[in-house]
């Protein structure tokens, strides 16, 4: 019983160290994925009257396990005319807590470039 007592907090600590981690790792690819739909949807959307915000909102819906409050999605392009390149870039705030303690936070970003149809 002893024994157990003394390794059961570290068993603890490293179990939920693994659970944040894996929160953390699934919002890094959730917010991959949504960059990704964001560029292709600036890659067709040249004709739209404000293609910035289809882009913003294109990557918002597409991240629906994070909070559209703290997404932060910029849309960079030179022109909208065929041939040049969009890139649409995102980030998104975290931090892993373990057992009541912040060890890490900070933000995950993620930036995609395409090219203008």
């Amino acid at each position: 019983m002893v024994e157990f007592a003394l390794v059961i907090p570290i068993l603890c600590v490293v179990l939920f160290g693994i659970i944040q981690f894996g929160a953390v790792y699934n919002d890094y690819v959730t917010l991959t994925d949504a960059t990704r739909v964001g560029a292709r949807k600036a890659a067709v959307s040249r004709n739209e009257p404000d293609p910035v915000g289809a882009v913003v909102a294109k990557v918002e819906s597409s991240a629906p396990g994070l909070d559209p409050a703290k997404l932060n999605v910029t849309v960079s392009a030179t022109a909208w005319e065929h041939g040049e390149d969009v890139t649409v870039a995102a980030s998104y705030p975290y931090e892993i807590d373990l057992l009541g303690f912040v060890v890490a936070s900070g933000d995950l970003e993620s930036e995609t470039t395409e090219r203008v149809e």
